[in-house]
């Protein structure tokens, strides 16, 4: 994970009445190995973050947009671009953190991509063991205190792609003004709801497995790779792309489930964020035997769907449509 540019500045406030101080630093952090594990423990953590997807918001003037297209373009370089970002930050800090902290910004590339993450990192005490085998206080980053947080995708951006939601920031509850403060100093506007695209991709997925009335076997192997797909790319912080995911879902024909997609009022775009905890969540209960074939998602029960263990029985509230109407003319 090569790192192209990085430095850290400091955020001074040291308790919620105190105002913040922005101590900025002059030069690039050099290069070394403690730097790269830390920027991967950083990226990890992010990616675990509940966060908003968006882009830069074409009616407004300057902010980051602006800023990293003089940084790329070389009329202004990472120094004055981190300490520029810092200084419309601090305000932020001000008026909704308790406390200051480092702020850490790095431009690195991710395979053929390339990222401009920064983060504010807090502090928390520790334990350590010294030479001498003592018990010693230790400061330590807390990476999983990550109340402020954004990456951009930079080739995403400069590509003017219309569906790929470039640009993400931390999302904590209970933090809603800080979160309004941070899209307004990014120039961002929210386009993407990751959790309510990920519950419509499911819901694809199940009309597309019911409307093809696969075997279980068949169906949970399409559900497995649904799941597996979806969770690789949301640990990765990538977004889901449908043309990859149809493929590795059907490999006979790859385009199938895409098209089923397209053909439909699903409103999905090419690409979406995905959502790592409604992932984990999407279960498939399948059966046949005897002449019937069930099929439902796990969220169905104890509503549309009951299972009485004691009776070894299904009882389905709701009826399909088409198996109603079905039932209706059987006579």
């Amino acid at each position: 994970m090569p790192i192209l540019a990085s430095i850290i500045h400091r955020i001074d406030k040291q308790t919620s009445d105190s105002p913040a101080q922005l101590i900025a630093a002059t030069e690039m952090l050099p290069e070394s190995a403690a730097l790269e594990d830390l920027l991967a423990s950083l990226r990890d953590a992010y990616h675990r973050k509940t966060k908003a997807w968006g882009r830069f918001d074409d009616s407004a003037s300057g902010g980051l947009a602006a800023d990293m297209a003089a940084y790329l373009e070389q009329s202004q370089d990472f120094v004055k671009l981190s300490q520029t970002l810092s200084e419309t930050l601090l305000p932020l800090v001000d008026a909704h953190l308790p406390i200051g902290g480092h702020l850490l910004l790095a431009d690195y590339q991710q395979g053929e991509a390339r990222y401009l993450l920064l983060a504010l990192l807090h502090h928390r005490d520790g334990f350590a063991i010294d030479q001498q085998l003592n018990v010693t206080a230790s400061r330590q980053l807390n990476l999983a205190q990550m109340s402020l947080a954004a990456r951009l995708d930079i080739a995403q951006w400069q590509s003017g792609s219309e569906s790929h939601p470039y640009l993400s920031w931390s999302r904590d509850r209970g933090g809603k003004g800080l979160g309004e403060g941070l899209v307004a100093v990014l120039g961002a506007s929210e386009q993407r709801d990751a959790g309510q695209e990920t519950r419509t991709l499911l819901k694809a997925f199940s009309d597309y497995v019911e409307k093809q009335d696969l075997p279980e076997e068949e169906s949970r192997e399409k559900t497995d790779a649904l799941v597996s797909y979806a969770s690789e790319q949301a640990g990765r912080g990538e977004p889901i792309a449908l043309d990859e995911l149809s493929e590795l879902i059907d490999g006979q024909e790859p385009s199938a489930f895409y098209e089923h997609i397209r053909h439909s009022d699903y409103g999905l775009s090419p690409e979406i964020p995905p959502d790592k905890r409604t992932i984990s969540q999407f279960q498939r209960f399948t059966g046949r035997s005897d002449g019937v074939s069930i099929s439902f998602d796990a969220h169905l029960l104890g509503g549309a769907v009951d299972y009485d263990e004691g009776r070894d029985q299904l009882v389905i509230r709701k009826i399909p449509k088409g198996l109603r109407e079905q039932l209706k003319r059987r006579d």
